[in-house]
């Protein structure tokens, strides 16, 4: 008994070693406050030194890491805390709104976002002997999972190549390999094998999101769009919902508003013409849903966003 409670210790203690070791490279690559695109096309670094309110942000199939502070992610009713101990892993592009609840100037918020590839993914299934995955609890495309000293280990090594540049080529992929062979016997094993199989209902779904992101402002036909995916319209809606925690049209509703959002904050576009260019055509029904996704009509948001200063994100 007491053994066990000295290599508790020990390997707590290296986790604390491990997560202050990660917090101190990322900080040494984010200077300044927001979102950091790497040289590792697929990594990028995001400091803030300060709490944010709750935006609307997309997360993309990834893995996001806080070496130090905490976020919160809504998706529809479910909620996702993530923390030095806790990773949040998303298998499908889903619309969320995130906040960061832990930040200050002394010890601002330090994360990580790593893109994951579908592809390599079912590569690295097709290649490995894999263990038979852990038990899932959920079938949600996004969870969170327990961070480990591996993990933290192969991160340290990942962000360490931002300081030899020319090595990124060869060594970047065999770690990012090595990051994903971590996640597939790992708690969360299960969302990304299935999401990565070919023909699971998951990955149908998974194209389905595909086709709504290149095509939001087209009208949207759920009979169409389950048949090019090669499900009844009844499985379609039922794995769609069960997968993002929304319906279809409620998914290309968000696609809609954000683009329309986009679209006046940074290029100067009106409430009607973003509205138009997004696939609405009545202005009034534009107004009622931004002002029920935003709590505020465009005009008056946008005026409110450009007040402010801009939010880093994940």
């Amino acid at each position: 008994m007491r053994r066990q409670a000295v290599n508790q210790s020990l390997e707590n203690n290296s986790m604390e070693s491990a997560l202050e070791a990660l917090a101190t490279s990322i900080a040494r690559w984010t200077t300044e406050c927001g979102r950091l695109e790497t040289e590792i096309s697929s990594l990028a670094l995001a400091r803030l030194d300060a709490p944010t309110e709750p935006i609307s942000h997309m997360y993309e199939p990834s893995i996001c890491l806080v070496a130090q502070g905490a976020k919160r992610v809504l998706l529809g009713g479910d909620t996702y805390v993530y923390d030095v101990r806790h990773f949040l892993i998303t298998s499908v592009d889903l619309p969320t709104v995130v906040q960061v609840t832990k930040a200050s100037r002394e010890k601002p918020c330090l994360s990580l976002l790593l893109k994951l590839d579908r592809r390599e993914i079912s590569q690295l299934m097709v290649d490995s002997h894999l263990p038979p995955p852990h038990a899932q609890q959920s079938s949600r495309g996004m969870a969170t999972g327990e961070v480990t000293l591996p993990l933290l280990s192969a991160f340290q090594r990942l962000i360490d190549l931002l300081a030899e540049p020319k090595d990124i080529p060869i060594l970047a992929p065999i770690i990012q390999r090595e990051i994903l062979y971590r996640l597939l016997v790992g708690d969360q094993g299960t969302r990304l094998r299935q999401i990565a199989s070919a023909g699971s209902q998951s990955q149908q779904v998974a194209r389905a999101i595909d086709w709504l992101k290149s095509n939001f402002t087209r009208p949207l036909r759920i009979d169409d769009l389950a048949s090019q995916v090669n499900m009844s319209p009844s499985t379609f809606h039922h794995h769609f919902r069960t997968l993002t925690a929304m319906s279809p049209l409620q998914y290309q509703k968000w696609l809609r508003l954000n683009e329309a959002r986009r679209l006046m904050l940074t290029e100067n576009t009106d409430a009607a013409t973003a509205a138009f260019n997004v696939g609405y055509e009545s202005p009034s029904q534009f107004s009622r849903e931004y002002s029920r996704l935003f709590g505020a009509p465009p005009l008056r948001d946008i005026t409110n966003l450009r007040q402010i200063a801009p939010i880093a994100r994940a």
